[in-house]
């Protein structure tokens, strides 16, 4: 996944009112297996290096939070 996904993905944590430990906390609960700097580090723009199944993991977390609010979940998936 692409940096633009990347800060995407950030602005929505941003808007559903996650922190960045609550978000990975949530993407772990999930069965993700990245470590935290890594997932950080996507967040950042510092790393591209993401596959697929990790990125929608991550998109599954925020939608998941999405419906918790009441809301759809806006957040597309990678498209597997």
């Amino acid at each position: 996944m692409n940096f633009e996904n990347a800060y995407e993905l950030d602005q929505v944590r941003e808007q559903v009112g996650l922190s960045r430990a609550e978000f990975f906390i949530r993407y772990f609960a999930l069965g993700g297996m990245m470590e935290r700097r890594t997932v950080e580090a996507f967040l950042d723009g510092r790393t591209q290096n993401l596959d697929r199944v990790d990125y929608d993991m991550l998109v599954h977390a925020l939608n998941e939070r999405f419906l918790e609010l009441g809301l759809d979940h806006p957040v597309p998936y990678s498209g597997l």
